[in-house]
């Protein structure tokens, strides 16, 4: 991981056996398999958004396995890249909640550069099979990423789209941060209570109450 303010925080991580492990796994897929997201993106969520910075956080759960699409940000593609159903959906609220119009790009950059972290909890996967990293050591480290954000004097909120997410509540101290959590806005969940869940002008409205900026959630 090249150097940010992440560093030293999950520095301790990187001697651990657990991290070694996974390293060779991720090593030995990468030799046998089209492995996404590339090398250099893996880590581009905590590269976009330093941890002083960080006054939201997003959970997804794997990224993107199809060409070209995961670039290290959950549920962002790149710019150019067809939009995947569930951030379709996001675009769809966002419209209905914020009154922004849906890009006619994919990329989440715009939310990163404002102290959005956007993470998976598993930061890599094989091309074509959904969850084929999982399990392997990724959620020990983002689980260390969370606790770290947990960890923060300042008020963050933490947003938890779907089952998966929502199981990561226990890491967040609720007291001091705000949690706000919906079903998936996958196609399979979105109309059982994502949509019409308003997240991003909560987001803004527990950030406000906090004394803190508001998110410009224009993409």
């Amino acid at each position: 991981m090249a150097t940010t303010d992440w560093n030293p925080i999950l520095r301790g991580e990187f001697d651990k056996a657990y991290w070694r492990d996974l390293q060779q796994f991720v090593t030995a897929e990468r030799q046998r398999h089209t492995v996404y997201p590339p090398h250099p993106d893996v880590f581009a969520a905590l590269h976009l958004t330093p941890y002083a910075d960080t006054r939201v956080l997003i959970l997804g759960q794997d990224p993107y396995h199809g060409s070209g699409q995961a670039h290290g940000l959950c549920f962002s593609v790149p710019a150019g890249v067809t939009i995947p159903p569930s951030l379709a959906n996001i675009h769809r609220e966002l419209a209905d909640d914020v009154g922004v119009a849906a890009p006619g790009h994919g990329s989440l950059e715009a939310w990163a550069r404002q102290g959005v972290l956007l993470l998976n909890a598993t930061l890599t996967v094989r091309a074509g099979q959904a969850g084929s990293h999982q399990g392997k050591g990724w959620e020990t480290f983002t689980d260390e990423v969370i606790a770290a954000v947990n960890a923060k004097p300042d008020h963050v909120v933490f947003v938890l789209w779907g089952s998966y997410a929502r199981k990561k509540r226990a890491l967040i101290d609720a007291a001091r941060h705000t949690i706000i959590e919906s079903p998936h806005p996958s196609p399979l969940s979105a109309h059982n209570g994502f949509f019409g869940s308003r997240p991003f002008s909560r987001v803004n409205a527990a950030l406000v109450a906090h004394g803190q900026q508001p998110i410009d959630w224009a993409l």
